[in-house]
């Protein structure tokens, strides 16, 4: 400490004198974290603003910041606060999960990267692929969580290592947010439905929601969700995100979350006792609630609403579309689990033809489960 600064009561001014005495030598800022205060004094507004009314005294300043500040550098989970609908330190230049620009190879490990630790491990890069990939930036590729990749190598063993994480905040308490089609959302997510989303209207918190478009970017930040920057649509990403989701989801109180578990497993209940009249009329009733007339009969809207339908797989199934088998593809494939004593469900979709002739293609084109 310099004991001619020992004078200044204002940490502005000490610093400002501090530049002034060392010959105009200007200071770095680099501060890790720095949504600490946004995210851990999430009740506290006073709290958060006296953090904010700081960093603005250092970095949107004009008697401060070109006298003493050379260059901030800040890391965080959320980007920068917004006050209405602007950031509120507007001079910083983000790079952010839902834009990360140049700056996307680093958010975590590329392709490359990891069939080259798999193969120097010897680890299936396709267990790991389904595990940790699902994060897809332009002019990147598939980026993989690291924290995660690292820990199933050195355990040998797949599994979700997310909540071990500093981003790993309460899933259950955001997706039980009581928005207007958030409920019905998250059941298409991981039901394995995309989600068009509107990212622009968050601000940058984790207690200003004005509807289920700023959960759902929260989401994105947090890496819960994966985001498609040119379809505008969101995606849970990998196996390790779907078990988290999965385990969430059933603590969840809506009463409309609740009611759909109940007829998600009830439909797997009665696929399996083949009880066709009720899966008929369940699966229809899904159609007419979530399919628009216009692409009532497309095969993408029947693929959605078998997915959603049986929403509740995760408990004892892996989901796969179009999966290879015999001499063709199987449309929607759910595999039981190493777990699970439920058999194998295979599903031909088929429009204005009947059950024996989707029967007929699956028995010609030899389709069966490896």
């Amino acid at each position: 400490m310099d004991p001619e600064l020992a004078d200044e009561k204002n940490l502005n001014d000490c610093i400002i004198r501090y530049v002034e005495r060392h010959g105009g030598r200007q200071f770095i800022f680099i501060i890790d974290e720095w949504d600490a205060m946004i995210r851990e004094a999430k009740e506290d507004e006073s709290a958060q603003q006296a953090y904010l009314n700081l960093l603005r005294g250092w970095f949107k300043n004009t008697n401060f910041t070109p006298r003493a500040v050379a260059a901030a550098y800040m890391t965080g989970i959320l980007p920068i606060k917004k006050d209405g609908s602007q950031s509120a330190i507007s001079d910083f230049e983000e790079f952010s999960m839902i834009k990360p620009r140049q700056f996307g190879k680093y958010v975590g490990f590329t392709e490359p990267e990891v069939r080259k630790l798999c193969a120097e491990k010897y680890i299936s890069f396709q267990s790991m692929k389904r595990w940790y990939d699902g994060y897809y930036f332009k002019n990147v590729g598939s980026v993989y969580n690291p924290n995660s990749v690292m820990k199933a190598i050195r355990n040998e063993d797949f599994d979700s290592y997310w909540t071990e994480t500093s981003a790993a905040e309460s899933l259950m308490d955001y997706i039980s947010q009581d928005y207007n089609g958030l409920s019905k959302t998250i059941a298409k997510l991981i039901g394995g439905v995309d989600v068009k989303i509107n990212t622009t209207g968050f601000a940058n918190d984790l207690k200003t929601f004005r509807g289920k478009d700023d959960v759902l970017t929260l989401l994105v930040h947090f890496g819960y969700l994966a985001y498609d920057s040119e379809m505008k649509t969101v995606q849970i990403p990998n196996e390790e995100i779907k078990l988290e989701f999965q385990r969430s989801i059933r603590e969840v109180k809506h009463e409309a979350t609740l009611k759909r578990l109940a007829q998600s497993d009830q439909l797997f209940l009665d696929t399996i006792q083949k009880k066709e009249d009720a899966v008929a009329a369940q699966i229809e009733k899904v159609h007419a609630e979530e399919t628009a007339p216009l692409h009532y009969n497309r095969e993408d809207s029947l693929r959605s609403v078998i997915e959603l339908a049986y929403y509740t797989y995760r408990d004892h199934y892996l989901q796969w579309e179009e999966l290879p088998a015999g001499d063709g593809y199987a449309d929607v494939v759910y595999l039981p689990r190493h777990d699970s004593d439920w058999p194998a469900l295979v599903i031909e979709l088929k429009w204005n033809k009947s059950a024996e002739g989707a029967i007929d293609q699956i028995l010609q084109k030899n389709i069966r489960m490896p």
